[in-house]
């Protein structure tokens, strides 16, 4: 994209209805997630045409910018741009609960909570990888103190991810921070994991005489993502009967002693009870259907993405991984998923006669194919063309069919691609190796064939051209006079 991301970051807040229309703005890791107050001054096509931006996404007063790897610079251009505090008193127009509703509420909350922790995840299981590696290749002992450090290094965003959680989650719900924390902090704390150790061994736990059930919160993230969306309502609640003149003591020493054990007794197991369902209806497909399940979901992976549906995996990818130390059905399909977005993106930058397009779909091959970063090829290419997201969806189911028959595994969760790879070698399957790299190879040839062999409409390069001089005029200020264009 245009390395001027100040112009950029000014066309999108525009055409989100100015700066005073925006109330809140995040980013993921290719993505501007923005919340305005009033949905109907959003342009979306005006907001597509703009240079540098790859799609956009728009669901009620939630509207999510793809802007690629560059992502982090234009967030600094918006978040210069937009006065955002006082969001906090902002009251939120109250809308008539349906299924439909509540179901993008929940799954508003979970990627709101999960995206800003990402890096803290991947980051984590990437160094206990480089452990497992180096522990493989005789470097270190099992018992050798650096082993043991780099692996708690690699282990402590896995373990305190409650609390990380808690303090994500808090930000989403508008609540105190740091009670979000104190409570979280509560069910990671050693005395009470070791008393839940004790009650998983038959001795009995309670508080005040109600039974506490003997449960495991290091590794999960439902019971505190649970637990701070009622913490955001009790805190309310307290704050509006405590008296002014005892606020600073009194209301957060109540908001502590009623979360707390409301979240050791009710939200912590209800929370991990919901977090094993979904575990345990994703894994029966998988051990159901076996391979055709990693094929079906290397097919629908490009959908998912499209739909932000992708991120309801993530708490259960990381539970897997903190339990068994690997993952088999989720991580092995985004193999051909994503590579093959990649492999599409080449194609097209081979055929197309478009300069504008070509760059962007060499970019976007290489974001996808190297780092695994997908959504570049996916909405700078493959939606923007239609025919290539055919070709991925077909690769894809090919390429995860594959990976489910050489029974392949992930012990991190990084964006599969060539430089994450190292991800799925298993120290006691050797031929993981050639299995990774095979499908890798694979899942780029397929789709760039079949891209090709399927075809594709070109954008002419003068359409491009009017394109951008259409958004320039959008975005010139009134006072300058420019000349008519001559025919």
């Amino acid at each position: 994209m245009s390395k001027n991301y100040g112009a950029t970051a000014q066309s999108v807040v525009e055409k989100l209805g100015g700066s005073h229309n925006v109330i809140a703005v995040t980013h993921c890791m290719t993505r501007l997630r923005f919340v305005v107050k009033d949905e109907s001054l959003i342009d979306v096509t005006s907001l597509k045409a703009i240079k540098g931006v790859m799609g956009v996404v728009h669901n009620s007063d939630k509207c999510q910018v793809i802007i690629g790897n560059t992502v982090s610079y234009v967030f600094k251009e918006v978040t210069a741009l937009c006065n955002l505090s006082g969001q906090e008193d902002i009251e939120t127009t109250k809308v008539k609960l349906t299924p439909k509703v509540i179901g993008a509420k929940i799954l508003d909350a979970l990627i709101g909570t999960m995206s800003p922790l990402i890096p803290a995840i991947i980051g984590g299981s990437m160094v206990k990888l480089l452990g497992m590696i180096l522990l493989m290749a005789g470097v270190f002992e099992k018992t050798d103190s650096t082993l043991i450090i780099l692996n708690t290094i690699g282990d402590g965003a896995f373990f305190f991810l409650p609390i990380m959680v808690a303090a994500s989650a808090s930000i989403k719900f508008k609540t105190n921070m740091s009670l979000a924390i104190a409570i979280a902090g509560v069910l990671v704390h050693p005395a009470f994991v070791d008393l839940m150790a004790q009650a998983a061994n038959g001795v009995e736990a309670t508080f005040f005489g109600v039974p506490v059930l003997a449960v495991k919160y290091t590794y999960t993230v439902i019971p505190v993502l649970c637990m701070t969306w009622v913490l955001s309502y009790i805190e309310r609640w307290v704050d509006s009967i405590t008296p002014a003149v005892t606020k600073n003591f009194l209301k957060p020493m109540l908001i502590v002693l009623i979360a707390a054990p409301i979240a050791i007794v009710v939200i912590g197991p209800v929370g991990i009870w919901i977090g094993t369902g979904i575990s345990a209806i994703v894994y029966t497909v998988h051990d159901t259907l076996g391979w055709l399940a990693v094929a079906i979901m290397g097919a629908i992976w490009p959908l998912l993405v499209l739909t932000g549906m992708h991120r309801v995996f993530t708490p259960t990818i990381i539970q897997t991984i903190a339990e068994t130390g690997r993952e088999g059905m989720v991580m092995p399909s985004e193999i051909g998923a994503n590579l093959s977005l990649g492999g599409s993106s080449l194609a097209v930058a081979y055929k197309t006669k478009n300069s504008e397009l070509r760059q962007t779909s060499l970019a976007a091959a290489a974001s996808a194919i190297l780092a695994g970063i997908s959504e570049p090829a996916l909405y700078g290419v493959a939606v923007r063309l239609k025919t290539p997201l055919i070709a991925s969806v077909i690769s894809g189911f090919i390429c995860g069919a594959l990976a489910g028959m050489a029974g392949l595994f992930s012990h991190s969760m990084a964006a599969p691609g060539l430089f994450t790879s190292v991800q799925f070698f298993d120290v006691d399957n050797p031929m993981s190796i050639v299995w990774v790299f095979g499908i890798m190879v694979l899942s780029v040839v397929l789709s760039f064939a079949l891209t090709l062999i399927i075809g594709f409409k070109d954008i002419p390069e003068d359409e491009t051209d009017i394109e951008q001089k259409e958004v320039q005029n959008e975005t010139m200020p009134a006072n300058i006079n420019t000349k008519p264009e001559t025919a």
